[in-house]
């Protein structure tokens, strides 16, 4: 069950039907979000059936969910929410273009894949200031230099910064240098740092897991909504499979089926699913196409250098395709290319 709460509703109507549910035996997981405030009810058939919360003080509606997902399932809010990054929407009105460097590595290789990024039409800056890799001898990030680097480029070319988080005793540190946290594809079910990432006050990227099924991507996208953030973007990257072509398998069917099972919005990952530059403006294409509300692209001036993903880090004529695409493929969809809304990042703020 879902108690929404009325825009009115004060604390003290907040702790009473709080303290009513635990009464009945249930248990009551608040979640605060800029225009309402909800409250998600776990418990079973008998505590659910004996709960009429709906006369009491501050109470809006009660709907009953049948999905284990409660928070963030599409029978607790109808339409697809909206997020918003330093004022930039992702959401189902826009097509939303997240790029740059996959790994920062010096002020002046960051500066410059974000102003590429910012020509092709990003509006959000991506950067991985840790790098968890398969291999303990690759790259792994500059850490805390990294932090600081991302949010002087960020300030300098104005778009807002979007990096990774690794551990959950990083999660204040980052949440200080960027606008928008990442969970990444190893870090999908890692429970303890979806939920200090969930009390971070700051938006989520969540990428899928290798391996997850649509469920298990929704059930970790829960742990966030359950410390009260619903400010949650899902990301598509491609899934591990037999095929040895590409790095990943992008799932394109993912986009329509997670629209029909949450009001999250999803984008896609086109970058690391393929793992070849060639690849990536084709998945990207068919990723919109599918209804994603949006892509996160890795870019990078001198790819042929870089430390981490050169290979699919687009520059030059595909760069060049990639913003010929997103002033184009937007008005196909019904869609505008996101513009931020100054008003929004006031209120972020």
């Amino acid at each position: 069950m879902v108690i929404v709460m009325a825009p009115y509703a004060g604390e003290t109507a907040l702790a009473d039907v709080v303290a009513h549910v635990e009464a009945a035996g249930g248990e009551a997981f608040v979640s605060r979000g800029v225009a309402r405030t909800i409250i998600g009810v776990v418990g079973d058939e008998r505590v659910l059936a004996g709960l009429v919360v709906t006369q009491l003080p501050g109470v809006a509606e009660a709907v009953r969910i049948t999905s284990p997902y409660k928070l963030v399932s599409r029978e607790n809010h109808a339409g697809t929410s909206t997020v918003y990054v330093g004022g930039v929407p992702i959401g189902p009105e826009t097509v939303t273009l997240i790029a740059g460097p996959c790994a920062v590595e010096t002020p002046e290789q960051t500066l410059a894949a974000a102003q590429l990024a910012k020509a092709a039409g990003a509006t959000l800056l991506r950067g991985g200031a840790y790098k968890p890799r398969t291999s303990p001898y690759a790259f792994q990030g500059l850490g805390r230099a990294g932090l600081r680097i991302l949010a002087e480029v960020s300030a300098e070319v104005g778009l807002p910064a979007v990096t990774e988080v690794v551990d959950a005793v990083d999660v204040d540190d980052v949440a200080e240098h960027a606008a928008m946290l990442q969970v990444g594809a190893r870090n999908m079910q890692n429970f303890t740092l979806l939920q200090a990432v969930g009390s971070s006050g700051r938006p989520v990227l969540l990428k899928r897991g290798l391996t997850a099924t649509y469920e298990e991507w929704l059930m970790a996208a829960e742990y966030i909504a359950q410390r009260g953030n619903l400010d949650i973007v899902l990301c598509e990257r491609g899934i591990r499979t037999y095929e040895t072509a590409t790095r990943n398998t992008l799932d394109v069917a993912a986009v329509p089926m997670i629209r029909s099972m949450s009001h999250l919005p999803i984008i896609v990952d086109p970058s690391h699913a393929a793992g070849r530059r060639d690849l990536v403006l084709p998945l990207a294409r068919a990723g919109l196409a599918a209804g994603a509300d949006g892509l996160i692209v890795d870019v990078h001036a001198h790819p042929e250098s870089a430390l981490v993903d050169g290979a699919q880090a687009l520059v030059g004529e595909s760069l060049a395709a990639l913003a010929e695409t997103m002033h184009t493929f937007p008005a196909l969809m019904g869609r505008t290319l996101a513009v931020p809304s100054a008003a929004e990042a006031t209120v972020r703020e």
